[in-house]
């Protein structure tokens, strides 16, 4: 399971071209910063032109108080400190029914209780050494969405040591949240970026869909190289990437991935290199691209086709290296060019 909180991974490039030609009268706005360890770019079209930049970073800041392991006082802290007095919230329990739900559809690839996992092999956000090999079978007896449940606002744990991460699902939540502020305030044309994760409604400056590309998937650990491996038109939907080239290390000859498998503990390991999927919000669209490195390309495929309105564009590696591309017969629609 992916540590996507304070990691910028992932990140798609935004290629639509910004003019003067707008299609109605109030020319786009554009806010970018940082937030959740990474970076977010946020392009709308207000009627009155307001900027809402400082609505926008509030309400991203709200939700990191439910959502982030990284704020010790938030929601999720809490539950994984034990706390007895917490009481759960919207966000929290709107995040928890789409990661159950991802987690049964997926038979335990996607499982936000794979914080101890995750940690222990160096990717989450404790302090773990990345020397050792962790006691995996140990940690697996306490891992396991099936050993959660919410009762009356409240997380119920089989056993104590549960701890939950939700960074492979919160980042694409993030932008939803964001999305539905600006239809609070009247947008009807916006494109969400939150580290690489997308959502979008209505047109670009152009008037067109918005252009987003699919980086290539290059091992780079400095996250400085990107070459785009496709271009997509969106509109109207979420659009989330996750791989392995940006987040590993090595221990010997032995390359380790910031994916773990929360049902072997271990990092996976097959040729299944990213997965981008759109689905109706980015939520989800997050929470399966996770799941779908996880399955590998085979069972990707499998799961996306069985799951409506929701679409994947896998890329891999065949057997003798070389990168190669699939995807459901429904992506064909959203696809500009392929590399």
């Amino acid at each position: 399971m992916k540590n996507k909180i304070f990691n910028f991974l992932f990140t798609l490039f935004i290629l639509s071209t910004f003019s003067f030609c707008s299609p109605s009268s109030a020319e786009y706005i554009k806010n970018r910063g940082r937030i959740h360890g990474t970076y977010y770019l946020v392009t709308y079209q207000q009627p009155q032109g307001e900027d809402l930049q400082n609505k926008i970073e509030s309400r991203m800041r709200e939700f990191e108080q439910s959502l982030s392991t990284f704020e010790p006082n938030s929601v999720i802290s809490r539950i994984n400190k034990n706390d007895a007095s917490v009481l759960t919230d919207h966000y929290f329990e709107t995040m928890y029914k789409m990661a159950q739900q991802v987690s049964e559809k997926t038979d335990g690839a996607f499982d936000i209780t794979v914080a101890p996992l995750v940690n222990a092999w160096g990717f989450g956000f404790g302090n773990r050494s990345r020397k050792d090999t962790p006691d995996v079978e140990a940690m697996l007896q306490y891992t396991g969405y099936e050993k959660i449940r919410l009762e009356n606002h409240r997380l119920i744990k089989d056993d104590s040591r549960i701890m939950l991460d939700a960074s492979a699902i919160a980042k694409g939540y993030s932008s939803d949240i964001v999305a539905q502020l600006l239809e609070e305030n009247g947008c009807k044309n916006y494109m969400v970026e939150i580290g690489g994760e997308v959502r979008c409604k209505g047109v670009n400056p152009k008037g067109e869909k918005w252009k987003i590309g699919i980086n290539k998937p290059v091992d780079d650990a400095t996250n400085t190289q990107s070459e785009i491996e496709a271009v997509v038109a969106i509109s109207n939907v979420g659009l989330a990437t996750s791989g392995n080239y940006r987040q590993f290390y090595y221990r010997g000859d032995k390359k380790y991935s910031h994916t773990i498998d929360p049902r072997t503990g271990y990092p996976v390991n097959h040729s299944l290199l990213s997965a981008t999927v759109i689905a109706p919000t980015c939520m989800q669209a997050d929470a399966y691209a996770t799941a779908f490195m996880v399955l590998g390309k085979d069972k990707a495929l499998e799961v996306c086709g069985s799951v409506p309105d929701m679409e994947c564009f896998l890329i891999y590696a065949d057997d003798k290296g070389n990168n190669q591309i699939v995807y459901t017969k429904g992506f064909e629609k959203y696809l500009l060019k392929i590399k």
